[in-house]
């Protein structure tokens, strides 16, 4: 469900004026944030955040397509490794997971 359009957006009030003050001075350097959930507002555009994944800082850059949505969906939390290879233990058990001689 979308939020109420009276509402408005959510935007952290110390990210915004982390944003207001990077404005105002120029300094392009990125804007460490733990708010994931703040909407990108078009003041931001041009901008680079440090977004938390929970582990650390990843760096975004705001383009204008990204406008609307969530800090947090360009910040991925996992990390996809691999499907398992197929080795040993799959010659052993066979593609049904069941040993087979």
């Amino acid at each position: 469900m979308s939020r109420s359009l009276k509402k408005g957006a959510y935007v952290d009030e110390k990210l915004q004026l982390k944003v207001k003050a990077a404005l105002a001075s120029g300094v392009r350097k990125p804007i460490k944030t733990w708010a994931r959930a703040s909407t990108i507002t078009p003041e931001m555009v041009g901008l680079t955040f440090g977004v938390h994944n929970g582990k650390k800082h990843e760096e975004v850059l705001v383009e204008e397509s990204m406008i609307g949505h969530r800090l947090g969906e360009f910040s991925p939390t996992r990390k996809f490794k691999g499907h398992a290879k197929k080795g040993k233990l799959a010659k052993v058990y066979g593609s049904s997971g069941r040993f087979e001689e």
